[in-house]
């Protein structure tokens, strides 16, 4: 298979040096992946300005039923593509890539289109559980083209493994600029609330299509047999193992969803829809933080799956421990950095009516400088084919969230919410530490004793 990025091929140095070969695309994805996050967080000022606490608060509901309905039935499909792209009998047959290209491109569509339907199913039963009106139906509605459109997993896949990082640093960043605008315009001449989410629907339409195309240019970049000239009948066949894999994880990421997008409606349900609202602003800005932890393991996967699948195991744990010190150290600092600038920074931006935005922020940025250190155990984890334990280790995690989310947020409001993520990133880092000392361990047993 042909590249004309060397960064898709794995080095055969140590692991400092193969991490500082990656070093140039790590800052690429850190660098556009900020820029990124600023221009949505502008979005989210401006709407919550132009619209007023109570009307950003039904914003944010339906983005957070779309989002939910989206992230629980996809299956993360770039995960498998990897994961059975990097053995060397498939990475180094075109037709073969452009098969399992195709399985996952099929699984993104179908997910797809389900989530749009279940978005306008679940929201239009939901709405008077957390504080809408059904007559407020036609929002879900508006919204719905984005969710149906959103095809993810089979790019992704087809960006990282043919290691074009830039382009997935940058690309975002004409779709969340059109939105800036687009916003500001809607501000300017007093828009309504629908004009908010047909704005939100045809940014997001855009980016899904520029994300296509590039993730086209990717497969041919890499030599990929074109997956629509692929025989569909019998391609889940042709890949043992994958559908399985893709259900753990689907499953896995299914809890994180649950935990990472439903907490926005338990705090409407609890305590109404402009505390919901200004807990999505908190989450907005501290997202920024964790896309930090997304990005490095953007870079990173790739390297762990073909490391482990030729037996590196020390160079696999090596990595693991060197990328979580780097996040440790980054998620500290942005929370310091958060305690300093935060209160004065959430007056000037949002003036009166979000007063509660700033402990919601500090208390989220806990939580995810927690998931940030948990995050290179657990693509570890699925690098060395362990999508179960992950899947029941978010099984334990989640339960705990929701025990904690039911007792605090009727007492404490809003803040409630973020103690249980904060219990939910404790304990999945705990667990997912163990589980992977015990494989690893395990492993090098079983590979002693065929030695």
């Amino acid at each position: 298979m042909k590249s004309d990025d060397t960064s898709t091929a794995l080095p055969p140095q140590g692991v400092n040096s193969m991490l500082i070969s990656r070093l140039g695309s790590i800052a690429h994805l850190l660098s556009g992946s900020m820029a990124v996050a600023v221009v949505m967080a502008l979005s989210t000022v401006v709407a919550a300005r132009a619209l007023g606490a109570e009307a950003f608060g039904v914003l944010a509901l339906v983005l957070t039923i779309g989002r939910i309905c989206e992230r629980l039935i996809r299956f993360e499909s770039w995960q498998p593509l990897i994961r059975f792209g990097s053995q060397e009998d498939i990475e180094g047959n075109p037709k073969a890539m452009g098969e399992l290209f195709l399985l996952g491109l099929l699984l993104d569509v179908a997910c797809a289109l389900i989530a749009a339907a279940a978005m306008l199913i679940g929201g239009f039963l939901i709405f008077p559980l957390i504080g809408l009106e059904q007559s407020d139906f036609y929002l879900l509605l508006i919204f719905a083209p984005a969710i149906a459109l959103n095809i993810r997993g089979a790019p992704t896949a087809a960006l990282r493994m043919a290691g074009q990082f830039k382009l997935l640093a940058y690309f975002q960043l004409f779709s969340a600029t059109l939105r800036l605008v687009m916003a500001g315009v809607a501000w300017a001449i007093d828009a309504p609330l629908p004009a908010f989410l047909a704005i939100w629907t045809i940014a997001q339409v855009i980016d899904t299509a520029i994300f296509a195309l590039l993730g086209a240019g990717a497969l041919k970049k890499l030599g990929v047999s074109n997956p629509l000239r692929a025989k569909v009948r019998g391609v889940s066949k042709r890949f043992p193992g994958f559908m399985g894999f893709a259900w753990k994880t689907n499953a896995s990421s299914a809890l994180r969803t649950l935990t990472h997008e439903a907490d926005t409606l338990l705090v409407s349900a609890f305590a109404g829809p402009t505390a919901a609202g200004a807990y999505h602003i908190a989450k907005r800005f501290a997202k920024v933080a964790q896309q930090v932890g997304a990005y490095v393991q953007t870079v990173i996967y790739p390297d762990l799956s073909r490391m482990w699948a030729r037996k590196r195991f020390d160079a696999v744990r090596s990595m693991k421990l060197r990328v979580q010190l780097a996040l440790a150290s980054i998620g500290l600092g942005i929370i310091a950095a958060a305690a300093v600038l935060g209160r004065p920074g959430v007056e000037w931006l949002f003036g009166g009516g979000f007063d509660m935005v700033y402990p919601l922020l500090i208390t989220q940025l806990i939580a995810v400088a927690l998931i940030l250190i948990a995050a290179p155990t657990r693509s570890t984890m699925l690098a060395m084919n362990r999508p179960g334990i992950v899947l029941w280790i978010a099984v334990l995690a989640t339960a705990v969230f929701f025990a904690t989310a039911v007792a605090f947020i009727p007492h404490a409001g809003a803040i409630g919410a973020n103690y249980a993520h904060i219990a939910f990133a404790g304990m999945t880092l705990i667990f997912l530490e163990i589980g992977f000392r015990v494989s690893y361990t395990s492993n090098g047993r079983r590979e002693a004793a065929v030695s």
